[in-house]
């Protein structure tokens, strides 16, 4: 059996691969290892999507804490960032947020988070997997058994936390955002409202059906034409969860999660925020952020892809902004994770501030050509240790000198080897891709 813990979670196709029986296992177990050394009786913060399976998977995760002894403050429908402030402000012992993000309806997944609202380390996680797999848990009874309470507060407990990082009125501005049907649906438009903007609000009725269905954050096409037809100045798409945004400029044209990081930290930088001049990003981050960071006197920290590696890496170093090309979004100073909705107030904020468009904000940085050919091998770990292939690369990057770069990387789920290319030129970035997508491909 692979692990059951993915890069965020985890996550299946509900009722199949995540069932009822497997929620609640997972559910006790994490409260076995995560509140096994409290002295005093321990609380989880639990919250979903809209998707209709999270009613389902929530009532099994709430059995299984509430039979572990845990009390369970179930915060209803809110963003996974919500979930991650609110374990930390309600000082509980672990959260627990069910979503499976940008995923289709049909899945769902389910996230946990440690006292303090931050993400498990491996070896957490490979200890609640330990416990699930032995059986391994507390069953009390009696008046030990955990009990449930409703935190009716839940949102205004969040955004009065989103409003504590807005400083400017975004009045005047016109703002488009797409809720995907998600989590978000009545947190952001709210949001926001309150930071003084004109909010025009799309895809926010969710019906446990349509989440991210053809909207938000991965179909941003919906989002491009309201901006148009509204005559906005900027339009917010997030996801299912609502941990990510990626914004589009009044003439339509997509702001990505590089261009998002580029402008914070230019601001950041040049309000004395950003820690020792660094942003933290990972190695799918397009070369002209590099370029761009480089010019602005920032450095650029990259990492391995995934967010919980930004996070780690931010952490570590103290860092004040990290994030992905994707739109997940760090500001540690006000979260443990990535915020969609944080990250559009501070666009509004920025914008505000310099009463600069955010196409001219974002022109601080050009996004090179980027050519990605995913390549099915017969076994990843050997094309990562031929000769051939390392060859290939180093005469690959040997020809594009400066003006390109050369990833390769495994795929973490499948027999591929994805093979990535930039250069300030299409043909040369697709051709230098081609040569090395064939010579991965003959090993």
């Amino acid at each position: 059996m692979g692990r059951m813990f993915g890069t965020d979670g985890v996550r299946g196709l509900a009722n199949a691969d995540l069932t009822a029986e497997l929620a609640l296992k997972v559910a006790s177990a994490a409260a076995f290892v995560l509140t096994s050394r409290s002295d005093a009786r321990p609380t989880a913060v639990v919250g979903r999507d809209p998707r209709a399976s999270g009613e389902m998977l929530e009532a099994a995760v709430v059995a299984g804490l509430t039979s572990a002894g845990v009390d369970v403050l179930n915060v209803g429908v809110l963003p996974t960032p919500a979930v991650a402030y609110l374990t930390a402000s309600l000082d509980a012992d672990l959260g627990v947020m069910i979503s499976a993000s940008h995923n289709p309806m049909p899945d769902n997944g389910i996230k946990i988070f440690a006292a303090g609202g931050h993400k498990l380390s491996d070896d957490a996680e490979d200890r609640i997997e330990a416990a699930i797999a032995s059986g391994e848990r507390a069953t009390p009874t009696g008046a030990a058994i955990g009990r449930v309470h409703v935190v009716t507060d839940a949102a205004e407990k969040y955004l009065t936390h989103l409003a504590s990082a807005s400083t400017r009125s975004a009045q005047g501005l016109t703002v488009v955002v797409d809720c995907a049907n998600g989590a978000a649906s009545a947190v952001a438009p709210a949001a926001y409202a309150a930071a003084g903007a004109r909010v025009v609000t799309i895809n926010a009725e969710p019906d446990g059906l349509n989440i991210n269905d053809n909207c938000g954050s991965t179909h941003l096409e919906g989002l491009q034409k309201a901006v148009i037809e509204n005559n906005a100045d900027l339009g917010l798409g997030h996801d299912g969860d609502a941990d990510r945004c990626l914004a589009v400029d009044a003439t339509g044209a997509v702001v990505d999660g590089d261009a998002i990081m580029a402008v914070l930290a230019v601001g950041m930088r040049d309000a004395g925020e950003l820690t020792d001049n660094t942003l933290v990003a990972t190695v799918m981050s397009n070369l002209g952020l590099h370029i761009a960071m480089k010019e602005s006197g920032i450095t650029l920290a990259t990492t391995g892809v995934g967010d919980r590696y930004v996070l780690e890496a931010l952490r570590n170093g103290g860092f004040a902004l990290g994030g992905e090309q994707s739109g997940h979004i760090v500001l540690p100073e006000f979260g443990t994770t990535g915020d969609g909705v944080l990250t559009g107030l501070r666009l509004l904020d920025r914008m505000a501030e310099t009463k600069k468009s955010i196409a001219d904000l974002a022109a601080v940085m050009t996004t090179l050509p980027q050519v990605l050919i995913n390549v099915k091998v017969a076994d990843k770990a050997t094309v990562a240790g031929s000769d051939a292939v390392r060859a290939a690369v180093r005469e690959a990057e040997a020809g594009l000198g400066d003006s390109g770069r050369v990833l390769l990387r495994p795929s973490g789920t499948e027999q591929l080897v994805r093979v990535m290319v930039e250069a300030t030129d299409l043909a040369v970035a697709q051709r230098t891709a081609d040569e090395l997508a064939s010579t991965v491909s003959a090993v």
